[in-house]
């Protein structure tokens, strides 16, 4: 990258740049998600990693690795700004400023990785040539695991739709299909590097490594699948009404009515809705999305707001089916976003039971701002922050079927669902089902519910359970535990869906069983490599 008078650095900056804009083209086609544009994920880091095998000093590694992560940045979430202007009515231009200026931090494994491996070339040379591939792989993986990353992405998820590739993910989720990316990219590169200075027959052999890995990952997502398939029983697991009913914007919507006429509309769309499902079949539980409810449920802040309290369990009462629903919980002078779990009682003319699931994981900012940071003049400057209080963290809610059979739920609200561990924590508490809700109707439009929607595939696949997915405007689904979409309600969409939820039991996986495992070991492999590399060729210069 180093800009030099003589033609040769001129050319150098040329191909650099075109090697930046190859494989920010490649990952951009990548990124939406349809063939035949998935398989570019195979060969779209090619161009870049043999630029980065042509500086000569890290500074240009650096300068190469951050290009990318703007570009890449600016192509994939360019839904972003839009839905951060929606939300908060920021300037269009600022939103952009902040997501390009941010990029090397959210996206920190491209300049990172640019720098190992330039340090490795530089320690050993050709003498061990196999080091500094490798050492970029794993520090790729394990650098996506330690550095901050808002929507958690990772090249393995754009495998989502590969009914066999991404079953791989039951190993070390999505990551660990990353990695295999990564793997025959390096391979493709060592394939062009041989054909070009020692021959055809080595190249051969690097493209035979590529289609190993390729083919190993698909021979083990058809037996996984296999299982899963002959694992599955004819009889449900839950039969669910889920419920969408697409109103957005409540904040303006309250500017327009009024807040109790916004609940009143949201409420009676909700029960006609339902009704209307209660009659399609027998139901064991009704589900409505996060935050639905807009006001603390059982603490009540008017004599209206128990009024509709007193309302909503009327309703459960009176139909005899459980209701889970979004709402907010207070305890303590804090406010909770929280799942309430409605029953119908067991004795005749009794209260519902209720039970509560506090959101844990909160989107920084929107919902929860840290103690370090809050102050009146960040709220004044950012007047849309939010003032939520996290939940104790992972725990699973005990529902009671219809025929008197309970099951363990693995309840998740939005946020929680993008964090591996602490799903398969829930479900090592022996959770039957994940239940998710979300509200991500300040993405509709955007490729955002999208990208939710893959999240929540992986975590079916990675715990091998099922997954019902109620939203606000979209994507509600029904997951099976191989990651198949069975049903669904897309976004920006009213509807309703009968729910058939598959039971299956097939044999826990590494990913349920360590979590998320794959960053810190590649992380701490790729350490042990440079610090090695570095001593290596500090002893031979001495």
């Amino acid at each position: 990258m180093e800009v030099s008078p003589s033609g040769a650095g001129s050319a150098r900056v040329v191909g650099a740049a075109c090697a930046l804009a190859a494989t920010t083209a490649a990952l951009w086609a990548f990124s939406l998600l349809q063939a035949p544009w998935t398989s570019l994920g195979w060969v779209a880091l090619v161009p870049w990693l043999a630029s980065v095998d042509q500086v000569r000093t890290s500074r240009g590694a650096l300068v190469l690795g951050g290009v990318l992560s703007a570009t890449f940045t600016a192509v994939v979430f360019s839904w972003f700004p839009r839905a951060l202007h929606s939300y908060s009515g920021a300037p269009v231009w600022l939103c952009w400023t902040m997501l390009l200026l941010t990029a090397p931090v959210f996206q920190l494994q491209f300049p990172v990785t640019a720098l190992a491996r330039h340090l490795a070339r530089r320690a050993v040379g050709t003498k061990v040539a196999w080091l500094p591939p490798v050492a970029s792989v794993l520090v790729f993986v394990g650098v996506e695991w330690l550095a901050p990353k808002p929507f958690a992405d990772t090249l393995g998820q754009g495998l989502v739709y590969s009914e066999r590739l991404r079953q791989g993910a039951d190993l070390a989720g999505a990551p660990g299909l990353t990695l295999a990316l990564l793997l025959v990219n390096e391979c493709l590169l060592a394939a062009v590097v041989a054909f070009r200075t020692r021959g055809s027959v080595l190249a051969l052999r690097r493209l035979v490594a590529a289609a190993g890995i390729v083919s190993a990952l698909v021979g083990y997502g058809a037996v996984r699948l296999h299982e899963v398939r002959a694992a599955t029983r004819a009889e449900p697991l839950l039969v669910v009404g889920a419920v969408q009913a697409n109103i957005t914007n409540y904040e303006k919507l309250k500017a327009e009515r009024g807040a109790y006429e916004v609940v009143r509309l949201v409420l009676d769309t909700h029960y006609a809705l339902s009704d209307g499902l209660l009659r399609e079949a027998p139901l064991d539980v009704l589900v409505w999305p996060e935050t639905v409810y807009p006001t603390p449920f059982g603490v009540p802040k008017s004599e209206a707001g128990a009024e509709l309290d007193a309302e909503i369990s009327g309703y459960v009462s009176a139909r005899a089916v459980p209701l889970i629903f979004g709402s907010y919980d207070v305890e303590g002078g804090r406010e909770f976003n929280a799942a309430m779990f409605l029953s119908p009682s067991a004795r005749e003319g009794g209260a519902p039971e209720r039970a509560v699931y506090r959101k844990s994981k909160l989107f920084p900012l929107t919902e929860w701002v840290p103690e370090a940071l809050d102050s009146e003049h960040l709220r004044a400057w950012l007047p849309w922050t939010g003032r939520w209080s996290p939940g104790p963290g992972p725990r699973t809610v005990v529902l009671r079927r219809g025929d008197g059979r309970l099951l363990r739920v693995a309840p998740l609200i939005c946020y929680d669902s993008i964090f591996p561990s602490y799903v398969a924590e829930e479900v090592r508490q022996d959770a039957d089902l994940l239940l998710t809700l979300s509200n991500d109707s300040w993405f509709s439009g955007t490729r955002g519910p999208g990208l939710h929607l893959t999240h929540a595939i992986f975590r079916s696949i990675e715990t091998r359970r099922p997954q019902v997915r109620v939203t606000n405007s979209g994507v509600s689904a029904l997951i099976d535990a191989s990651g198949g979409i069975l049903t669904d309600i897309g976004d920006d969409q009213r509807g309703t869906r009968v729910m058939r939820v598959p039971s299956a039991t097939v044999r826990p996986s590494l990913a349920l069983q360590w979590g998320n495992w794959l960053g810190p070991v590649a992380l701490l492999l790729a350490v042990l490599l440079l610090g090695g590399a570095a001593l290596g060729g500090r002893g031979t210069r001495l």
